[in-house]
């Protein structure tokens, strides 16, 4: 059963404009011992997101109220939270005065993620090509068909995860996460002004290193530099950080990003 607008409710009106468009955003958050872990940031980036599609959002009390009280039942967990612009309007033309609705869902917690983190995964990469557009990168919004296209593309194949460039030939994130690599005493990780989603976990990873003094590059380059890196791993809020140990048959450095993992020190 799901939480439809601060009650239990498992329909939404087929009007709605997530629905009916992607009109929305959305996060995926982990919870753990009865609490949604990093909920500011998760919040930051809903809020960016709504202010960049115009969806205004007074709701977040009663959002909060209802992400503790769903939590609190739960010791280890996925959340998903889901603002739409609501119902209204006039074909892709948006009502003057929204009224959105909000949707949060639990759902198990991926086991496969703990061998990731222990093992490390091999990546491939993608035919899918994403669209660049700069007023809607970064944001996570309901608009989800090209990961859908790469998640498709991957049940053929023996590698975990992909590679994503956008139509440049530009690496963007993989199918799931954000990418990150080191080359010789340098960080780097995808510019995501053109596409891609800005995770909470990038964001506290740039943060980390920030901190620690950590040089680390937003870049646009090809999947080549990523041939030539010493280390990598990819990120999301839920998986944590996992390793890459292979590329394009290109076998990567775990010592390095281990040495990175104790200096960051985080979550």
């Amino acid at each position: 059963m799901a939480i439809i607008n601060g009650q239990p409710d498992n329909q939404i009106p087929i009007t709605d404009r997530g629905f009916n468009y992607g009109d929305g955003v959305f996060t995926t958050a982990v919870v753990e011992n009865g609490q949604l872990q990093h909920w500011p940031l998760h919040q930051q980036r809903l809020a960016e997101g709504l202010k960049r599609l115009r969806i205004p959002f007074e709701h977040w009390p009663s959002l909060l109220d209802s992400i503790k009280l769903q939590a609190m039942a739960h010791r280890q967990a996925v959340m998903k939270i889901i603002i739409t612009r609501g119902s209204g309007g006039r074909g892709y033309t948006p009502p003057k005065e929204p009224q959105p609705n909000w949707v949060i869902s639990v759902h198990d917690f991926p086991e496969k993620y703990v061998s990731w983190r222990e093992q490390g995964i091999e990546l491939g990469l993608s035919a899918v090509k994403l669209a660049k557009q700069p007023l809607l990168a970064g944001i996570k919004h309901l608009n989800r068909l090209e990961q859908v296209l790469v998640q498709q593309e991957l049940q053929d194949k023996p590698y975990a995860d992909a590679l994503v460039c956008d139509t440049d030939g530009v690496m963007v994130e993989t199918a799931m996460a954000n990418l990150f690599w080191c080359k010789d005493d340098d960080w780097f990780t995808p510019e995501l002004r053109q596409a891609g989603v800005a995770g909470v976990m990038r964001h506290r990873v740039l943060a980390a290193m920030h901190q620690q003094g950590i040089d680390c590059y937003p870049v646009r380059q090809m999947p080549m530099m990523l041939e030539q890196a010493d280390s990598a791993f990819i990120c999301n809020s839920v998986m944590g950080r996992v390793p890459v140990v292979r590329f394009q048959g290109q076998d990567f450095d775990r010592e390095r990003y281990e040495q990175l993992e104790e200096r960051l020190n985080l979550d």
